[in-house]
């Protein structure tokens, strides 16, 4: 998939059920079934499959504890 903080097409993976509580407390959306994440640390960037700029300013997912 594309990610628009790298600017190339990068690997991404759906969310695991953790990153998903986060997102859920972040954003307020009860659904974020749809999100996948940038594989590379340094960016962790999200995205759905349709949308590749969903937030603005840029939504990053933390490194975990």
């Amino acid at each position: 998939m594309y990610c628009y903080t790298c600017e190339s097409d990068e690997n991404h993976r759906p969310l695991t059920p953790t990153e998903k509580g986060w997102l859920k407390n972040r954003t307020g959306q009860k659904n974020v079934e749809a999100f996948f994440m940038r594989t590379a640390q340094g960016c962790r960037n999200l995205r759905t499959g349709f949308n590749q700029h969903p937030f603005d300013p840029v939504i990053r997912v933390p490194l975990p504890d």
